[in-house]
């Protein structure tokens, strides 16, 4: 039954991936159409076309490899300084721009002149570009708000929900038998010398009224010593007195959301009991801004993540959780998702956030302002609006269109970069894997 259960989350996983594709190219589709630009192909795949379908001036396809999509349109880029579409050269860095610019005129027809990407406004043209991730961006958040506001999220409560027996490091954790980690020379952990019980809710902690898990966390942290704490249990009000101790433990936020990284602090040794809390409307918007801050750092963060990521796929070193995740990755983990011995309702929510975290993603990735990506289409675009109005300021010829084929030699070192990151970390998603459990 596990075994289905994972098939059955890669699968929906799987699906989520093509219509979160497929969506992205209906925004450029739909807006290129809008605008009169003329779209020979729609298709969400690459490689071999298995089904496709011919409606008006579009062909409408599928094809066999499920890890992108794409929209031709005529005239990505304007001719060349000759007034040509393309002029061979034997330059191989002149002929990838030739390449590019004869690729952007193919299937031209009669009347496709006035209907070419390059002659639309500049405006017009971000407008095309921006609409694909936007479209990712819209996604999400729908993703996002249904699970936040009609589900909710998992919150740490001030109820004690386990009990350590002893006191491990956080570096020493990964390395211990999760069903008995503990070893005869760990010391006892103070709240269990305590007498602290799973159900007990703390009340208060060092005479300071207790109201939420991200306080009574960092308190305990800054309050290495002898320590007063108050519960209720079974009603009634009980007083304990542990002697907080230092221990490496795992960093955390202003929330206490653990982080990467590890910090000396004061230790405990209990985890709080959860639940799950639905979130308002500003609550919501506000946890989502905390998610794309979150990938932003994550997308700044990549280069040095590198050698941690080769080192978990040609090493043998364990994969952080917070590790880079391809297609392959995140559908291990869709199947991992389905698989878990939790309720239906659960699963779903956590595939839903699965999917809308890829969005998230997708939006964020593209927005960067380098080709071959829309961000960089997006800022050529810019910059021809930036440059035609400052000629038009200093009273000097227009500039005309800003010849994005001539990046393209760029676009594909960049490209190159990105595949060889790709192939890196599906290697690593293939042979150590960020798991769940981690």
């Amino acid at each position: 039954m596990t075994a289905l259960m994972t098939v059955l989350g890669i699968v929906v996983f799987a699906v989520g991936l093509m219509v979160s594709i497929a969506w992205h190219e209906l925004g450029h589709l739909s807006t290129a159409k809008l605008f009169k630009i003329r779209v020979p192909q729609y298709m969400v795949g690459f490689g071999p076309t298995i089904w496709s379908r011919h409606k008006g001036e579009t062909e409408y396809g599928l094809k066999a490899v499920p890890l992108g999509g794409y929209i031709r349109m005529i005239g990505m880029f304007p001719p060349g300084e000759d007034g040509r579409i393309s002029a061979r050269s034997t330059s191989p860095w002149r002929g990838m721009i030739e390449d590019a610019r004869s690729a952007a005129y193919e299937e031209l027809q009669p009347g496709d002149e006035t209907r070419m990407f390059y002659t639309r406004k500049p405006w017009k043209r971000v407008i095309v570009m921006f609409a694909g991730p936007f479209m990712n961006l819209i996604l999400a958040v729908a993703l996002f708000l249904g699970v936040f506001m009609g589900f909710g999220i998992t919150m740490r409560t001030t109820t004690v929900g386990q009990v350590s027996d002893c006191v491990i490091s956080q570096a020493d954790t990964s390395k211990r038998d999760a069903k008995n980690p503990c070893l005869p020379t760990d010391a006892v952990a103070p709240a269990k010398t305590a007498g602290l019980r799973a159900g007990d809710k703390i009340v208060s902690f060092n005479g300071h009224a207790v109201n939420d898990w991200a306080t009574l966390s960092r308190d305990i942290r800054n309050g290495a010593g002898p320590a007063v704490l108050v519960v209720e249990r079974a009603g009634k009000q009980v007083t304990l007195h542990p002697k907080i101790t230092t221990n490496v433990v795992a960093k955390t936020d202003s929330d206490g959301n653990y982080v990467d990284g590890t910090v000396t602090a004061g230790f405990l040794g209990f985890s709080p009991a959860t639940h799950i809390q639905p979130l308002g409307f500003t609550d919501s918007f506000s946890h989502m801004g905390d998610m794309a801050r979150q990938g932003i750092d994550s997308l700044v963060s990549l280069p040095k993540r590198v050698p941690d990521l080769w080192n978990a796929a040609f090493n043998g070193a364990e994969r952080k959780p917070d590790s880079p995740m391809g297609v392959v990755g995140a559908a291990r983990v869709g199947g991992e998702v389905f698989a878990l011995q939790e309720p239906a309702i659960n699963r779903v929510m956590t595939m839903v956030m699965l999917v809308g975290g890829f969005n998230l993603s997708l939006f964020l990735f593209n927005m960067l302002p380098l080709l071959p990506l829309d961000g960089g289409h997006i800022a050529g675009a810019v910059w021809e609006s930036i440059r035609r109005n400052l000629a038009r300021v200093f009273r000097k010829p227009d500039p005309g269109p800003f010849d994005v084929a001539k990046l393209m030699p760029i676009a594909y070192v960049v490209a190159g970069i990105f595949v060889s990151f790709t192939l890196l970390v599906l290697i690593a998603d293939v042979v150590n894997p960020v798991k769940l459990s981690s």
